[in-house]
């Protein structure tokens, strides 16, 4: 069964307010008179795992079945989340992209469609987004205006980086690196170059006479170029299992998340310095250089050489990270609980958790940036 169609199921399912009650007063009472015993990991959460799919095929077929699953989205979700997305914490404009298409959402809550596009990222200054489906490459307006496309097999993890006068996209076919300028002209397939690891590529904030990107290989390498020049500045050690990239705001490093650590390379010189961080899925650096680290069930910031969890969830996995353009707001998401959180990270520590996301969206999104 899909995602899509057990959602359709759920949503459509009446709920009965006391049935749940009995439901979940049942759980936590079988909860409380539990035996104690200690379990491998491992195989405690395979049980988990097992009973969360078996409350969701009951939950297709009865009231107390959709009881149950209710209950449990609460445990694991934020106590006292918002039932919809009134406003941002803080200004500027939500760029999210998925299975329902690309939206932007501005910062008084409203919601604008750009199309049927399940990738997207902001180019500089948020003047324009790039999006793609999967065999065209499109800029639009935040309006949803289209300036211009192009088509091209299996595009993946398009970005926009350089200037407002002079910019550059890049993006992935299967397993080709290919840059094109900002205006849709001189599109080049990067066919000298190893093959591209399904890592999105990133682009050095840079003066405006040069561009620099950034992307991983096959190998596992990170490899540091000048498209314009047909140059290669540097190539580091091969890293298992590279996840994403991320360049400092100042340009002066650049993250790459791997397996087992996160890694910071020296722009300049590509000399790397581990962060020992295992299981790291996403990177954002925020605008005063803060690293945030996105991991199964946890949030990390770096500054100043030191990491602390920001942020553990009562139960299931987040994804995704969105840094807010001022500093102040650090956004993650809880699919399972079907939220969005957004924790506090300057003048206080609020943790703000919005529910039924997918129903706002027709699906549950993914975070592509946040920008002024």
């Amino acid at each position: 069964m899909s995602e899509r169609r057990l959602r359709q199921l759920l949503d459509s399912t009446p709920t009965d307010e006391r049935a749940e009650a009995r439901a979940w007063e049942l759980v936590h009472a079988a909860w409380a008179e539990r035996e104690p015993r200690r379990r491998p990991r491992r195989r405690a959460r395979l049980v988990l795992a097992f009973a969360a799919v078996a409350a969701i095929a009951t939950a297709s077929l009865s009231q107390p079945g959709r009881a149950v699953v209710n209950a449990v989205r609460r445990s694991i979700g934020i106590e006292h989340a918002e039932p919809a997305l009134f406003r941002l914490p803080a200004t500027g404009r939500l760029l999210v992209a998925g299975p329902s298409g690309t939206w932007v959402v501005a910062a008084d809550g409203s919601k604008r469609r750009l199309g049927d596009y399940r990738q997207a990222s902001w180019s500089p200054h948020g003047l324009y987004v790039v999006a793609a489906a999967t065999n065209e490459l499109a800029t639009v307006t935040p309006t949803g205006a289209v300036h211009w496309t192009l088509s091209r097999p299996q595009i993946r993890f398009p970005r926009w980086g350089g200037t407002r006068t002079d910019t550059r996209i890049a993006y992935l076919t299967t397993s080709r690196l290919h840059v094109v300028a900002g205006d849709g002209t001189g599109d080049i397939d990067a066919e000298g170059l190893p093959a591209a690891a399904p890592v999105a590529p990133a682009w050095q904030p840079t003066p405006a006479d040069r561009h620099v990107l950034a992307y991983v290989t096959t190998r596992g390498c990170v490899t540091v170029l000048d498209p314009d020049r047909g140059t290669v500045r540097w190539v580091s050690a091969a890293y298992a299992d590279p996840r994403a990239l991320a360049w400092s705001p100042d340009g002066t490093q650049l993250a790459l998340a791997a397996r087992t650590k996160v890694v910071l390379f020296d722009a300049r010189t590509g000399r790397a310095a581990a962060v020992h961080v295992a299981g790291v899925l996403a990177l954002a650096f925020a605008p005063d250089g803060r690293l945030a680290l996105l991991r199964d069930r946890e949030v990390l910031v770096r500054q100043d050489g030191r990491l602390r969890a920001l942020f553990v969830p009562p139960g299931g996995r987040l994804s995704g990270l969105a840094w807010s353009p001022d500093g102040r707001w650090l956004l993650t998401e809880l699919p399972a609980a079907d939220e969005w959180v957004f924790l506090q990270t300057h003048g206080g520590r609020r943790i703000l958790a919005v529910s039924h996301i997918a129903a706002q969206f027709g699906a549950f999104p993914s975070l592509s940036g946040w920008a002024s």
